[in-house]
């Protein structure tokens, strides 16, 4: 089932790969929409890469939703369709449904408590919103936090969804068990009003190069916020939480021990010890690498929905939506670029400044806000109980080569190295969405990564790769920044009968050096810059202590050519 992703475990040294994965499994924000929220607490396994089932504890939907999203073109809120395939909403899941409202939504959310008698009471926080209710809904009782649900009991909560943003939701009573068990999820309040700015210029021209490849736009909304510079043209969300399997074994024994007890009764509660604390599995949305890396709503994951899998075209302003849920500080390292820090808790970043400036894009329309002020990030500070939204590009600005793998002398073999690059005011290549190379970096056109395969720098660089004997795994090939430009072509051609490794020989046309093997574990149509994003606490990219697992993913930047397909 993971054969193509498995073999990722052996190219351990590089850390930009040319690789592509066997499925077309992407991650967009898949999640439901309100404002009204029938939920309920049960218990259920989780599986982990290793093979175990963890016994669980999650939130999931008491009855169909109102509705899912992202929407399928043509569908509208009232009239929704399903937009990933496979889609649902189990009355457990870990992370519990996203849920997705509007700014100024009052959201209800009706929660059930079906987790065992023995566990007692279980509730939803939902930090950085104020309840509107001042007592407790019938049949529910007062809790330390929050009002609780009773085993079997009910609970209903209401509030104004205020604030935009990404938000977290989570257990309030015995915070130290039910977190842990994985009572915990995420709430995304898209804004009121899109800013102009936000549909016109850059981000009108990558809508329109993603038409013209025939991709459809799965975004929530084209602004994370009501601020002009918070546009983006792509998103994913990503939930943070690691566990500790002692705990959970313990809870399932004790709540096997008491499965006849009679809820409040003498006896019927659970006493599992939360600490000392270790960790054995590491989650990005309720799964470890490379199951992470399978299709949203895979069949082999029925309580853990969501994949953490995100790809990206050049160019495209990419949302980064994170929470963490767990009790550990994750340092997470986004490779290939910084993050730029919008918000936090749904708290625009702004600067104290009061001076309003320009965020008009080139042929787009103009607005004006207070500027932002968030850190540039190298790595993203993922802190327990804590929200935030950051903007992440790769654009091979600046890369001193070609990223395109253009070379006007490689004509013969590959037609599209004549491609043009016209540079925007910006530098960019953006006259046409339609081009193979939009949004190229046109001061490194037609620099060739190598004058001589296998030179370095002073045989004409400008980067020295390695010898691919070396790092070389069977069907993949590491440490080569190629990206395309004709995907299909180069991946069908031969590889060269003689001098496979120095200057092409002309006898050999429409030959290639890229696979060594020439053979194909992945789809002949995709090559792509992937870089790891992952933790920067080297425990945390294993499960049990094993390479690769936990906190490890594989961000794709993939050449135009190749669609991004995140109804999947």
């Amino acid at each position: 089932m993971k054969k193509t992703i498995s073999q990722i475990a052996h190219i351990l040294a590089p850390i930009v790969l040319v690789f592509s994965l066997s499925a077309t499994a992407y991650a967009a924000v898949p999640g439901i929409t309100g404002p009204t929220f029938n939920l309920t607490a049960q218990q259920a396994y989780l599986n982990q890469p290793d093979g175990e089932a963890v016994y669980s504890w999650g939130y999931g939907c008491n009855g169909a939703p109102a509705g899912f999203a992202p929407l399928l073109p043509g569908a509208t809120p009232t009239a929704p369709r399903v937009s990933i395939a496979g889609a649902n909403c189990p009355t457990m899941q870990v992370p519990g449904p996203t849920l997705i409202v509007h700014e100024n939504d009052v959201v209800t959310v009706n929660l059930l408590n079906g987790l065992p008698a023995a566990a007692g009471n279980t509730s939803i926080l939902f930090p950085g919103f104020t309840l509107t209710s001042t007592t407790c809904s019938a049949g529910a009782v007062p809790g330390l936090l929050t009002c609780e649900a009773a085993p079997g009991g009910t609970v209903t909560y209401t509030f104004t969804a205020s604030a935009p943003g990404t938000h977290a939701y989570y257990s309030g009573t015995q915070g130290d068990l039910q977190i842990e068990m994985g009572l915990y999820g995420a709430i995304i309040v898209l804004p009121a009003t899109v800013p102009a700015n936000c549909t016109t210029g850059y981000h009108a021209a990558n809508l329109a190069a993603e038409t013209n490849w025939g991709e459809t736009d799965f975004r929530l909304s084209q602004a994370a916020y009501d601020h002009p510079a918070s546009c983006y043209d792509r998103e994913y969300l990503f939930q943070w939480a690691e566990m500790d399997t002692r705990i959970h074994r313990q809870a399932q024994a004790q709540v096997a021990a008491r499965a006849n007890c009679t809820a409040g009764s003498a006896g019927c509660s659970l006493e599992v010890q939360t600490e000392p604390y270790h960790p054995a599995y590491f989650l990005i949305n309720g799964r470890s690498m490379p199951d992470l890396m399978d299709p949203n709503f895979a069949g082999e994951y029925p309580h853990q929905p969501y994949n953490g899998n995100p790809h990206m075209h050049p160019g495209e302003l990419t949302l980064i939506r994170t929470i963490g849920q767990g009790r550990w500080q994750h340092p997470f390292h986004e490779h290939a670029n910084h993050v730029r820090i919008l918000a936090r808790d749904g708290n625009l970043v702004l600067s104290s400044s009061t001076t309003r400036i320009s965020y008009s894009t080139p042929g787009g329309a103009a607005a004006s806000g207070r500027p932002l002020a968030g850190l540039l990030m190298f790595n993203t500070d993922t802190t327990p109980g804590e929200a935030f939204d950051g903007i992440f590009y790769f654009t091979g600005r600046g890369l001193n080569w070609d990223p395109y793998g253009h070379h006007p002398t490689s004509s013969t073999n590959d037609p599209l190295a004549t491609l043009g690059c016209t540079a925007d005011a910006n530098g960019y290549n953006t006259g046409d969405p339609t081009a193979v190379n939009f949004f190229e970096w046109c001061q490194d056109h037609n620099k060739p990564v190598q004058v001589a395969p296998f030179g370095d720098v002073a045989a004409g660089g400008p980067v020295t790769l390695p010898d691919p004997n070396v790092f070389t795994n069977g069907q993949w090939y590491g440490g080569t920044p190629y990206l395309g430009p004709d995907a299909t072509l180069r991946a069908a051609m031969p590889t060269c009968a003689a001098n496979p490794y120095g200057t092409p020989n002309p006898a050999n046309a429409n030959c290639t050096t890229l696979n060594p093997t020439n053979t194909q574990a992945n789809p002949a149509s995709e090559r792509g810059w992937a870089f790891m994003w992952h933790s920067h606490n080297e425990r945390e990219i294993t499960t049990n202590n094993v390479f690769p697992g936990g906190m490890l993913m594989m961000m794709l930047v993939d050449s135009r050519e190749f669609v991004i397909d995140e109804s999947l």
